[in-house]
């Protein structure tokens, strides 16, 4: 796909959540000038970022994750396979910018937590399950019996962790999925699957079909069980806060020179972000792939361009989008103490926020590219976009009604993902694969910032408790989907049968 398509669909996804909140600002919910500012220059610095970012992906990400996980499976060695997707895992996840970023929001509510311990922690999580999910692949292991068992044992601990980190646990397995990680993850589920389908007696392809979705959606258990345990731990030892804390805009930073501010952190994270990945990529050339000069031009090209266009989204996002999204959640959330109408609007407006800001993440892009092109174009992109952008909607519409009225988290988790792991059933195995993917990419860096920034700001206006109420946000973005994508599996499946049968007759 050519740069001019891919700056279409950003402008499209992007251009809706601007028009939104510059609506809501000169009208309703009124910011100050410096905010609305700077978010116009960061949804502009977000769409060219993004634009670049997304070409990057396709030019060197996902070649080097699907040769890499093809190769690795070809040499027909289990545990070099696991090793390496255990390293695969842990090394993307220390460098993923969203865990950062969730990590310095967790420390705002407890100070006693160590950034890197917690870091550290999500990572051997999410290298576990890597492990685990490469394994089931190779094994054929059902996924939607992994999923069930995983789960039980992940709730069942989560009773025995301190109630602050509960949420932080379940955003953690959506934060952990985010720009670098899930297109590394999924193209080598990918490589690995195709591989194997090829060892297959039958040849039958749709078994590399159903295997190259849901080692994402594995892949997200491992940081919600990592940081359950370190909750039971630091609880045990008794270093654990609870007090919240919010950020205080500076005034110095205030206007379009933060973005200037912003430029070394976030060159520095993004630095730190690519710079495994390239070291790991050029190691499994020398000493794995072995491509030839054109295509190793071709995979430095894309993360040159994954480098710039992950600095500019990041600008974007943190300089303009995240202010923006604190700054409108106070003013409804502090409105919506005058009366049920201002509470419905608080309501309404997470709602569309949920419809339209699914759309931005980047991940989302990449894996409906997927979805389209393995299921050979009968899984539209549309289809799938709007079956998430159902599901985000109704799971930020909740996440407000918690800030407002603070039930637990648990009455919404509970229910809805035994809903989920029981459709996993019902629907094609290809559906239950693609969906527990979608929720892990639909809590990428555009919930992380703008949504979750949305909520703490109405949480702590409203008179919440941000550290109870307004953490677990994504953790609803991210299970939504689960039930919206196995549901459109089911219809989609019922559908093929129909058809099917006319056929027949």
């Amino acid at each position: 796909m050519n740069i001019f398509a891919k700056f279409k669909e950003t402008v499209s996804s992007v251009l809706p959540v601007m028009i939104l909140v510059i609506l809501l600002g000169l009208t309703i919910a009124p910011m100050s000038f410096s905010v609305m500012t700077r978010f116009v220059l960061g949804g502009i610095l977000v769409i060219f970022g993004l634009t670049i970012f997304l070409l990057g992906v396709d030019i060197g990400i996902l070649p080097v994750g699907e040769r890499s996980g093809a190769a690795l499976t070809a040499k027909r060695n289990l545990p070099l396979l696991l090793g390496a997707a255990f390293l695969i895992g842990f090394i993307v996840t220390v460098a993923e910018p969203d865990v950062q970023v969730l990590a310095d929001q967790v420390m705002g509510i407890a100070p006693n937590v160590s950034k890197w311990g917690l870091i550290l922690m999500i990572a051997a999580g999410v290298g576990f399950f890597v492990s685990l999910g490469i394994l089931r692949t190779v094994l054929s292991i059902p996924l939607n019996i992994l999923l069930t068992v995983s789960y039980i044992f992940v709730f069942i601990l989560a009773f025995f962790t301190p109630a602050a980190f509960q949420g932080i646990a379940f955003d953690s397995g959506g934060a952990t999925t985010g720009p670098m990680t899930v297109p590394f993850i999924m193209a080598l589920g990918v490589g690995v699957a195709a591989v194997r389908s090829k060892k297959d007696k039958n040849g039958k392809i749709q078994s590399s079909g159903d295997d190259s979705f849901g080692l994402t959606g594995i892949a997200s258990i491992g940081p919600v069980l990592a940081v359950i345990i370190y909750g039971i731990i630091l609880s045990n030892s008794n270093s654990t806060g609870t007090e919240a804390v919010v950020e205080e805009e500076n005034e110095i930073v205030k206007g379009i020179f933060v973005f200037l501010k912003l430029l070394p952190s976030i060159l520095k994270e993004v630095s730190f972000a690519l710079a495994p990945l390239v070291a790991m990529s050029a190691l499994f050339q020398i000493f794995l792939l072995k491509m030839p000069p054109m295509q190793v031009v071709r995979m430095v090209r894309g993360f040159v361009m994954s480098f710039f266009g992950l600095i500019l989204f990041l600008a974007g996002a943190q300089g303009g989008f995240m202010p923006a999204g604190q700054a409108l959640g106070e003013v409804l959330g502090k409105a919506s103490q005058s009366g049920s109408l201002w509470t419905a609007l608080l309501i309404l407006t997470g709602i569309v926020f949920g419809a339209i800001v699914v759309c931005a993440e980047p991940a989302v892009w990449v894996l409906t590219d997927q979805v389209e092109s393995i299921s050979g174009g009968t899984i539209k992109r549309r289809v799938m976009l709007t079956a998430l952008s159902a599901g985000v909607a109704i799971s930020i519409g909740i996440s407000m009604c918690r800030v407002l009225f603070g039930f637990s988290l648990w009455y919404i988790l509970i229910p809805g993902y035994f809903l989920a792991l029981l459709l996993s059933f019902l629907c094609p195995k290809l559906f239950t694969g693609i969906a527990f993917d979608s929720g892990g990419v639909a809590s990428g860096p555009m919930t992380s910032t703008f949504i979750l920034s949305f909520t703490l700001g109405a949480s702590e206006a409203s008179g919440g408790n941000p550290a109870v109420d307004a953490f677990g946000v994504i953790a609803l973005v991210a299970m939504t989907p689960l039930i919206a994508i196995q549901i459109l599996g089911i219809i989609f499946k019922i559908k093929s049968k129909r058809s099917s049968e006319g056929q027949n007759d």
